[in-house]
């Protein structure tokens, strides 16, 4: 009697198995792409990159968690601005976060399909 009782509990695990693993896989990692023409070791903007995190977390999004954010300065120089928003794009990140035109314009005239 005991052996049925086994094989049984023991076929039942293997059937719900699957419904396990699956339910402990994490959702996707989002990617979220922050271009800034400011200098990244500006403190008014390093205080705004950190209000947002901190706002991210409060919504359960976190940083290496669930969401990756990729980080890119111009540092107001046009020229880099440009190739930082060519290597955000290149990453397909969901979204990407800008602050100011000077930087949204290059990213404009590079994708219309990431937000």
């Amino acid at each position: 009697m005991r052996r049925r009782e086994f094989i049984f509990a023991l076929g039942g695990a293997v059937a719900v198995w699957p419904l396990a693993v699956r339910a402990q896989q994490g959702e996707r990692m989002r990617r979220i792409g922050f271009l800034s023409g400011i200098p990244a070791d500006d403190p008014e903007s390093q205080a705004r990159l950190v209000a947002f995190l901190t706002e991210l977390q409060r919504l359960g999004w976190t940083d290496g968690r669930n969401m990756r954010m990729e980080y890119r300065s111009g540092a107001r120089d046009a020229q880099h601005i440009r190739l930082h928003a060519d290597e955000l794009i290149a990453l397909a990140p969901d979204v990407i976060l800008v602050n100011g035109t000077e930087v949204a314009e290059p990213l404009r005239q590079a994708t219309r399909s990431v937000p």
